[in-house]
């Protein structure tokens, strides 16, 4: 069956009106995946707390390894199920570290996931909240050596994927919290999130994905409707195994292993919110004449088409045109074909 391998990317921490929260840019993955046979895409799209979808069409990356495949760095290969392991901030609290240890018995007993192994982090990893100068989300961690050795704790033992539970300090305000939960804000917790996952995938080059440990909230009565798959548990891990379960495996190019299911140049497309234009996988997309599918989505960055010199930009309004246009460049008919009035071939004599 003809397929459109196809980037997918919503980034983390700049307030999108979709994927900006929880797991809410899930239906609008599941719609490009079906217009497309193959859509790459990563947590922030995928993860929706105790919410999750499974769809042999979606490959679950994490965004440092999904901005290496787009450059042509490392390849993707299927697997029947990952061997996940789990790293423990050391800092979270006892009553937390156990109720996290039932989520991991429940995806075991319940959805069949193959959970091996745990570590607890020698060090607390001192998570630290920094906005950028763009109002991104933004942080870093104190103690990156501990998150790393306890991973390749993991990886000794046979762990083939990594879910990372951090603690994170009750120390934002409450105006950003609320401000969140009436859809009106960024997640302030996203950007370290990126960071504590990035620093997995850059140094022990497993897939992997990361579940913040925080304290339950009152009940909110005028909750916006993105924002409620975090309020209906206490843990964000249930979301995280089950994309991890089937994650691909990350192959270093060139390579000679013949089973790689998924190379960089096969790529046809790259879907993205028309403000964000300015990343990583974007860039290397751009470099290799690939189509950029810029949907409007508003966020707090304004890297438009206007500034990018590049001419194979699509700009669409919305996500179910984003798929009408994926769907005609999978099926070989030309954009122009559909839209109205057509320009005449006359028109298109070389001078």
């Amino acid at each position: 069956m003809r397929t459109l391998p196809t980037i997918f990317i919503v980034p983390t921490g700049i307030g999108c009106e979709i994927g900006g929260f929880a797991g809410d840019a899930i239906p609008a993955a599941k719609l490009l995946a079906a217009s497309t046979g193959c859509l790459i895409t990563h947590p922030n799209v995928m993860n929706g707390g105790s919410l999750a979808t499974v769809d042999e069409r979606i490959f679950y990356v994490e965004g440092y390894s999904l901005d290496k495949f787009a450059r042509g760095e490392i390849g993707l290969k299927k697997v029947n199920q990952q061997r996940i392991g789990i790293i423990f901030d050391s800092s979270i609290s006892n009553e937390m570290f156990h109720r996290h240890l039932q989520v991991a018995d429940a995806c075991t007993s319940t959805l069949g996931i193959n959970l091996e192994a745990y570590v607890r982090t020698d060090k607390p990893l001192g998570v630290v909240f920094e906005d950028q100068a763009s109002g991104a989300s933004g942080g870093y961690i104190e103690n990156p050596d501990t998150l790393i050795e306890a991973g390749q704790k993991l990886l000794k033992q046979g762990i083939t994927a990594i879910a990372i539970v951090s603690d994170f300090p009750d120390e934002l305000e409450d105006k950003d919290i609320t401000l969140y939960r009436e859809g009106k804000s960024v997640d302030k917790i996203s950007g370290v999130e990126a960071v504590i996952s990035h620093l997995i995938s850059k140094f022990l080059k497993v897939p992997c994905a990361h579940a913040p440990a925080l304290s339950p909230l009152n009940v909110k009565e005028d909750l916006d409707p993105r924002a409620a798959a975090e309020e209906i548990g206490f843990t964000f891990l249930p979301s995280v195994l089950m994309g991890l379960n089937k994650a691909p495996n990350l192959v270093d190019l060139p390579s000679l292993d013949r089973e790689i299911n998924i190379l960089p140049k096969e790529v046809r497309s790259i879907v993205v919110p028309s403000g964000a234009l300015g990343g990583e996988a974007v860039l290397a997309c751009i470099e290799r004449g690939i189509p950029v599918i810029a949907v409007k989505n508003q966020s707090i960055l304004k890297v438009d088409s206007e500034k990018m010199n590049y001419s194979n930009i699509i700009e669409v309004k919305n996500y179910f045109e984003a798929a009408g246009v994926l769907l005609s460049l999978r099926e070989g008919i030309a954009l122009q074909s559909l839209q109205r009035p057509i320009k005449s071939f006359k028109n298109f004599q070389i001078i």
